[in-house]
Parts: structure tokens; sequence; C-alpha cells
């Protein structure tokens, strides 16, 4: 296992966000789990300064990968008192970036990264927060149909609400069964400048939640587009959403988790 250790004061200076603890360490360690299927699982696992035991949150990254972006995301959920395992489900298949098609054997490696974070002797024995991005999210609402009573909640960073292999009419007018059946509690988290389809499904989704009583809320960011919180041509009004979009995201982890205010497990 591979330890680095990253001053969490240099990265809110460096990504504009600053949480509580900010001016402590966090560290960095990366491991290999093997899936179900006995494929290798990457993992990066950011842990908050202090003495544990932590929060757990399992971070499911996009389509484009697991690269310095996502790092960086999840090295501030630990700066705000998480402790993060975030599996690579494509790495470790060799699976190119930016995939069409969804790999069900991929679900394994996510799977993997969840057990491997309730068995951490630092992190608390309770259901574990997720943090999923664009394609992240679906993964996340097939682990809740799956596991639902070890998740607490969901945060969905402008989630894909639909299998990516459905047919273009199911893409359109349909939301993915999932999303009928589980009881997690889900924020979503998206610009109204994002595609006009992945604001359609997700706001179906939104609203097929709600009429079943399941807690949920939406939140959508004037001129922000796809990927607001980490775009490399982000407009003032973009990296202000990025700040608001995480602050909800920890408040809404924090609810249900039912955590402390100084992020401690109760």
């Amino acid at each position: 296992m591979k330890r680095l250790v990253i001053a969490a004061a240099i990265l809110a200076s460096a990504h504009g966000w600053a949480g509580a603890g900010s001016a402590d360490e966090i560290s960095l360690t990366q491991h290999t789990l093997k899936a179900a299927d006995g494929s290798a699982v990457p993992v990066e696992i950011a842990t908050p300064a202090g003495k544990g035991p932590f929060p757990p949150v399992l971070f499911i990254h996009a389509k484009r990968g697991y690269e310095g972006d996502e790092r960086a995301h999840v090295r501030e959920l630990a700066a705000q008192g998480f402790l993060v395992v975030a599996p690579d489900w494509q790495s470790g298949r060799f699976i190119e970036r930016w995939p069409s098609a969804h790999n069900p054997e991929t679900e394994l490696d996510v799977e993997a990264g969840l057990d491997y974070l309730k068995s951490l002797p630092n992190a608390c024995k309770q259901p574990v927060g997720v943090v999923g991005l664009s394609r992240g999210p679906y993964y996340a609402i097939r682990l809740a149909a799956k596991r639902g009573p070890e998740l607490a909640a969901i945060v969905s960073y402008y989630g894909h609400m639909q299998n990516p292999n459905a047919p273009e009419p199911d893409q359109l007018f349909r939301i993915a069964p999932e999303v009928t059946q589980i009881t997690t509690p889900i924020l979503f988290l998206i610009g109204d400048a994002d595609y006009e389809l992945r604001r359609m499904n997700s706001g179906r989704a939104f609203y097929a939640l709600w009429e079943r009583g399941v807690p949920v809320e939406w939140q959508e960011y004037p001129m922000a587009r796809r990927a607001f919180d980490f775009r490399p041509d982000q407009t003032p009004e973009e990296k202000i959403a990025a700040r608001h979009a995480r602050e909800r995201a920890k408040n809404w982890l924090m609810k249900w988790m039912q955590l402390t205010p100084d992020m401690r497990c109760s």
C-alpha cells in the first residue's frame, strides 16, 4: 500500500474550498481489492486527520475515469471529515475512458469497494453515504436496490437514472426500474445548462421517488453545465455552484447518516 500525505489547507486553496479541519493533514492511500469474480479493483482511501472512527462514504466516479479531479473531490470529502473509499471500476478491467455501454461486471467492483469500506477499523459501523458523479449514481441506485439497508443516503452529481444499455425510448421516456424500488434518500445536484435528456431523466426520477415518499431533494444551479464542479473552463457562477454543491452534499450526508455537528457518528 502506497501512502501519500496531503495538506488539506493547500488543497483548499487550490480548489477554492475550505472546510472544518482544513489546516490539518489528511492521508491518501492506495490498495487493490478483488471483486467477486476475481477481477482486480484499484481503490483509493482518503482518511481525515485525527482519531476515528469516521463516517464512511463510498465515492463512485464517472465514465471519464478516476483521475486528478476525482481525487481532489475525494480529498475534499475527507477534509470535511468523511472516511472515503473510491473504487476504480474501469482500470482494473482495462476499460477505456468514456465507455458508452454499461458493463454489469463493473458493479462487482463498486460492491467490493463497499465491503472494504465497511471492513475498515476506523469506519463507523453504520450505513454508509454514497457520492456519485454522472454514471456513478446509476451504480448507486443499483447498489441501493440490492443492499439498501447498508446505505444511508446518496448524493447524485448530474446522475444517470437509466440503464445506459437501455433502448432509446427508455432513455427518453422512462427511468431505471431501480428508482421505483429503492428507499435510500437521494440529493440531486445538476446544472440548468446540463444536457436536456439528463435533466429530464433525473427529473422523472425525482418525481417517482417523491411520489413514493422517499426522501429526495433537487438542487438545480443556474448557468451551470455538465461537470460544473470541476470543468477546466469553469465560469465564475460554476465555481460558486461547486462550493454550494459541496456544502449541500455534506449537509445531506450528515442528516441521513445522523452525524453530530463535529462530524462524529451518533
